[in-house]
Order: structure tokens, then sequence, then C-alpha cells
């Protein structure tokens, strides 16, 4: 009897899962299409065996683009029934994957609830809670410290840990070398570069990359590589250390694949628009068509308190040259925890980028919506345009505040509406305007 550890393992002995066979309905295609894809990693199904609650998604470019949303508490901001609630609004929003970047108190029971209750991707970075699990300074951990605690997050169900595997002493001095005008802005990568600066050591987590592969492997924890130089402003972009750690990135792509062991890899970042989809195409060679996963990226440095549009931007033209799965970013971005409405700001441009996005790259159904939307309008059916848009309430909000005199018509143009006049002139009815 074939026996398998991982969805890739299983897709590779033509074993198709429960998991591969609900991704395959949700994206409108056969399981005998999806699963050389994922065999290949060009598709990732991020599902731990210990997540008993989760509502399998496909992350891969050739599938519908994936939503990440950001949560978790802090030591200004470390009320867990609001995250909680936060985490199910996002769900209820359409989110594909919550990841818990929680850096204060006991991260736990909360990371426990989240597998026990929530049906989205969790994900998580395990290098943030290794100083608050252990609860001693970053420089006097040891590498298997760390190792431990990718450990416990894989037995407690996550779905996909972010890990800054691609760091090593070479970059240390690419750093101090290139003089970038903001270093590493990667929360991660920047711990990870302290504790090499620190003790003198290897990054761990490429130095033990086999034992945490073994890890991943057993509990079917997908990889995500993690860009700790991912450029934080526009000047830092498709620079020397970008790009060699891409490379790193690429080869423990194949060295993760090799173990059967799913991986996403993280890309930028702050970028001017001219570049993304460049970068898109390089990480697709380098990597050889593992997912990418973007946050954003930020097309400008100047839009604090609007990044959520910025990102949006980028996201799509991320995406529709490649990029598989968007982080979202809200208007809180740079300067605070987001709240819940700032939640629901950054989950709504996620998905009008993504959306986009799969309507460009000519996703199987991407356009449906898009089409019930227009003969809706054309016939100035109301409530099948609340069922088309992406956010309802505020449509109907934004129509009800300011009703017109006619339904057929808005209060903007009233009685010179184009499609008014349009469907009256070619059913050769009189058009009154006055």
């Amino acid at each position: 009897m074939k026996t398998y550890k991982t969805q890739m393992e299983a897709a590779r002995q033509g074993i198709v899962t429960e998991e591969i066979k609900k991704v395959a309905d949700k994206e409108l295609m056969r399981v005998e299409e999806l699963m050389p894809l994922v065999a290949a990693g060009k598709v990732v199904i991020c599902a731990n065996k210990n997540h008993q609650c989760i509502d399998p998604q496909g992350v891969g470019s050739m599938l519908k683009t994936k939503i990440n949303v950001n949560l978790g508490v802090s030591r200004d901001c470390k009320d867990h029934d609001m995250e909680m609630k936060k985490v199910m609004e996002a769900v209820n929003m359409g989110a594909h994957a919550i990841m818990d970047l929680s850096s204060h108190g006991n991260t736990v029971p909360f990371r426990r609830k989240l597998t026990a209750e929530c049906p989205a991707m969790i994900g998580t970075v395990p290098v943030y809670d290794a100083v608050i699990h252990y609860q001693r300074d970053l420089n006097t951990l040891k590498a298997k410290d760390f190792i431990d605690v990718v450990r416990l997050h894989a037995e407690d169900g996550v779905d996909f840990v972010t890990l800054h595997c691609g760091i090593t002493k070479k970059t240390i001095e690419q750093i101090k070398n290139n003089q970038r005008k903001m270093d590493i802005v990667s929360r991660g990568g920047s711990l990870v570069f302290a504790w090499m600066s620190m003790t003198g050591e290897e990054n761990p987590f490429y130095e033990y990359y086999d034992e945490i592969l073994s890890i991943c492997r057993e509990y079917d924890v997908t990889i995500s590589l993690g860009d700790a130089c991912r450029p934080g402003c526009l000047a830092d972009a498709s620079d020397i250390c970008q790009i060699d750690e891409l490379v790193r990135l690429g080869e423990l792509t194949q060295r993760a694949w090799e173990k059967d062991v799913q991986v996403i890899v993280e890309g930028p970042g702050h970028m001017p628009i001219d570049q993304i989809a460049a970068n898109m195409k390089i990480q697709q060679t380098i990597c050889k068509g593992a997912p990418f996963y973007v946050l954003g990226p930020l097309v400008t440095d100047i839009a604090p308190g609007y990044d959520h549009i910025t990102a949006a931007i980028g996201g799509a033209v991320a995406a529709s040259a490649g990029a598989a799965f968007l982080c979202y970013v809200t208007p809180a971005e740079h300067l605070a925890l987001p709240n819940l409405e700032d939640v629901r700001q950054g989950i709504i441009a996620s998905k009008i980028a993504a959306h986009a996005a799969d309507i460009a790259k000519g996703i199987r159904g991407a356009r449906e919506l898009d089409d019930r939307m227009a003969v809706a309008r054309k016939e100035f059916d109301w409530e099948t345009q609340w069922q088309c848009a992406i956010d309802p309430e505020t449509a109907k909000k934004i129509r009800a505040d300011r009703k017109p005199e006619q339904e057929d018509s808005c209060s903007m143009c009233g009685k010179f509406c184009a499609i008014r006049s349009m469907n009256k002139a070619l059913a050769g009815e009189q058009i009154d305007i006055l």
C-alpha cells in the first residue's frame, strides 16, 4: 500500500488526496491537470496534518491569486480576543491565509486556537517566537533553540512557516559594503542578521536546513522561504543583496523538493512599477516555477496611510506577471498595528488586485462576475449588482446616502444617464431629459 507524508509526495505517487480533489473543484480544473503541478512544486497545498479544520487552497500562478492577512498581538496591542475577531472577519471577507505574527506574551494558546478554529491556511514566523518562547535575549539563543521552535509550530498545526534561510555570513558583508538606504527591513531577517552578527555563527536556518526539511516533511508544513533582503524602499529594489539571496532561495527550493517538501518563495517589497514584471520572471526562472509570495509590492514610498493602495497597484502588476500569493497591506502599514477597519480596507484592496490579475491571466471563471455585473448595470438590476460587488455593503451605503430621484439612474447623471438613453433609443422610446 502506498503511503505519503506530503501533498507533493502523494501527487508524485499518483495518490489523489482529499485536499487535491477539493482544490481542483475550486479551481475548475480536472484532478489530472492539477496533480502534475503539485508534483512539480508549481502548485502548493498548504495543509498541515494537524490542522483538522482547514479548507484547503492551492497556491500557484496558474490558479486564482490567493491573499494572506498578517495579524497577531504585540507589546502595545495585546488583546487576543480582538485579534481573533480580526481573523474571523478576514476569513469571512475571503482571505485565504492568516499569518500569526504575534511578538508578545505566551503565543501558544492563540496559535493553537487558530489551527483549531480557523479554516484558512495558518502561517507563522518561528524566529519571532524564539525570544518570546525561551524568554531569553537573542544573543543567548543557540541554533538548536530556533529549530525546536520550528518543530513546536509544526506540531501545533501551522500550515506554512516563513524561514529566512537565504541570508548567510556573506550577507553581512554585502549589507555593510553596498550601503543600502534601508538595510534590512524584514523583521525576521533583521533578527537572524543580528544573531549572526552577535554570535559569529552561521544562519541556523541555513546551516540546519536538512533538519528543518525533516520536520516539515513529517507534518507536511510548507516552507515559505523568507526574503530577508527584500527592498524596503525604491532605491534598494533589484540590488545585489536582493538578487543574491534569491539565487540562494532557488537552491534551497530544489533541496526541499528533493525531500518532497513544498515551497513558497517570498519576494519584494518596495519596487518601482517598471521593475515588477521582470522580477517575477527572474524568480520563476531561478526558483523553477515555485509559487511567488509578494508583499505588495509597494510602488512608491510616500503614501503612508494609503499603502493599501500603493500595494494593490503593485500586487495587480505582480500577480498578472506570475506572482501567486499577495500579502495584504493595510492603511496602517509603517504606522501602527492595523485595527478592524484597516484589516477590512487592506483585504478589499488586495482582492481587487488579485481579481484584476486573474482576469489578465485568463484564469478560469475569473471574469464571470464582471460579465454579470455588466448585464446588471445595463438592466438597472441593483440587487444583482450587489451580489457581484467585492464590497456590496459600501456600494449599497453610497447609493442610499445619495439616492436619485429615479431608480433607472444615479444621482450623478440622472436623466442624462448614457445607459438609460441607449436603452430607450434602442427600444424606440422617447428620451425625456428635461
